[in-house]
């Protein structure tokens, strides 16, 4: 069975790279009828964060992501906190310790830090090995680290030789012999190093499948080598594409929002992040580009991949978002929107009014958040006034009394009436309603003005128009 994990570090948010990694993962987990594991690599003490790892399962359940193992339901490999699991860690490098394939450090840090400079300053290249290590391990220093109640490093002994990694994403990677020297894998408060912990975790976890950013790429060689001296398969393994903005450098802050719940905030909705992500270096069979979660898990194939890097496109995000507006449910659409209108004190009369004025702003949205700047006339009256021609003024002002007198009027009635008014009058039609419309909205354009009057009633319009032309 595919067994496939996310696994994440709780010491920030949810970034667009990260979510995409999550995503890849999960869609080929649904496709193979496998099983998405969460793990939450928490060993950064001085960084991870509870908050994070609440907001990291909050985020990833709002982008529809389920897991099937994790820290907060179990599972058969548990426990799935690498905080909690430390225990396992020491075992596995007293046992390849017991094997030779590691040994322990009783240098100091600093010490350490002197060796790394000594070969710098050589020119050689700042490789460790169990010769530098040997003349400290001395009985007076063992003496002394236990006096201190200190436990020593443990460091992993790199083979010298060339490893070949067949990449399900990248093709076939060759790390030459010497490209690393040996390296940490517990350190001496027994906390492990990442590739360390990362390999005991996909091994005991029946990891079959690595599906992950291809910064991880140089972590291969070492993860290859650890899975090599337990004796065990390791799973396979693709790294995919980096993700660029849209000047082709790195995605970062400077682009804009990067983060899965600053896009929530903004109002994207999750339907259309995820369809966006999938996008961002993987394309269906047939090019289709708006797909729902089961289409996209049902075309999903490592094999369609990208090698290279991916653009991101906040237009396209922003036309595909658009896109999902306009054709999700109404319902649906006002349970999003509601906590918008609370942060706006925006306070609707019902929701069906509600549901009407959404179904003739929508199709100027691409966010949410856009309702807030092209619907808010329909919530807060404009503080607008007015200077116009005699003529426009007139018509406006008989307007506004027809409308008064015609509480019950409906969309057809409201185009008959405000006709009749301008039929037959000496006067600038364009500059009628333009001004018609500024005074109703604040605005120079925006829904067809039948439904702007509708929709506000005919009383407030009324009202809207007297209070517009009196300065």
């Amino acid at each position: 069975m595919v067994r496939v994990r996310f696994a994440p570090s709780p010491t920030g948010y949810l970034h667009v790279g990260g979510a995409r990694t999550a995503l890849f993962n999960y869609l080929f987990a649904r496709h193979h009828g496998g099983k998405f594991i969460l793990r939450i690599e928490d060993t950064d003490i001085a960084r991870s964060e509870k908050i994070f790892e609440e907001n990291l399962m909050k985020t990833l359940r709002w982008l529809g992501l389920n897991w099937d193992e994790g820290p907060d339901i179990g599972g058969p490999f548990g426990p799935y906190r690498q905080s909690e699991r430390l225990h396992i860690y020491r075992e596995y490098a007293q046992k390849l310790v017991s094997l030779g394939k590691a040994y322990e450090v009783y240098a100091y840090p600093e010490e350490i830090e002197k060796i790394r400079e000594q070969l710098l300053s050589q020119d050689e290249a700042p490789h460790y090995t169990r010769e530098l290590f040997e003349s400290f391990a001395t009985s007076e220093r063992k003496k002394e680290y236990e006096q201190k109640g200190l436990k020593p490093a443990i460091y992993f002994s790199m083979p010298r030789k060339t490893i070949i990694h067949e990449d399900l994403v990248k093709g076939t990677v060759v790390f030459s012999e010497g490209s690393v020297g040996d390296f940490a894998i517990l350190r001496s408060n027994g906390v492990p190093t990442y590739n360390f912990a990362c390999v005991v975790d996909d091994m005991l976890m029946q990891i079959t499948h690595v599906i992950r950013g291809d910064d991880h790429l140089p972590n291969t060689v070492k993860q290859l080598a650890m899975y090599e001296a337990f004796g065990t398969t390791p799973p396979r393994i693709g790294h995919v594409s980096t993700i660029l903005g849209p000047d082709g450098k790195k995605l970062s802050k400077r682009h804009g929002a990067t983060s899965i719940e600053e896009f929530k905030a903004q109002g994207y909705l999750p339907e259309a992040v995820v369809n966006y992500l999938a996008l961002l270096g993987w394309s269906s069979p047939d090019a289709k580009e708006i797909m729902p979660m089961d289409e996209m898990i049902a075309k999903f194939s490592i094999d369609r991949l990208s090698k290279n890097p991916a653009i991101f496109d906040p237009v396209k995000l922003n036309w595909m978002n658009g896109h999902y507006i306009r054709t999700i449910d109404q319902e649906q659409l006002i349970q999003l929107i509601s906590p918008f209108l609370k942060d706006w004190n925006f306070v609707p009369k019902n929701s069906k009014w509600l549901m009407e004025v959404l179904q003739v702003v929508k199709d100027r949205m691409h966010t949410l958040k856009d309702f807030q700047i092209i619907a808010d006339f329909f919530f807060i009256r404009p503080k607008v006034r007015v200077s116009v021609d005699q003529s426009v003024k007139e018509a406006l002002m008989a307007c506004s009394e027809k409308l008064e007198s015609s509480s019950d009027c409906d969309k057809n009635c409201i185009v008959d009436l405000i006709r009749s008014v301008v039929k037959g009058r000496k006067l600038n039609a364009k500059e009628f309603y333009t001004t018609l419309r500024y005074l109703l909205t604040g605005k120079n354009e925006g829904p067809e003005l039948v439904d702007v009057v509708y929709l506000l009633g005919t009383n407030e319009t009324a009202a809207r128009i007297k209070v517009g032309l009196e300065g």
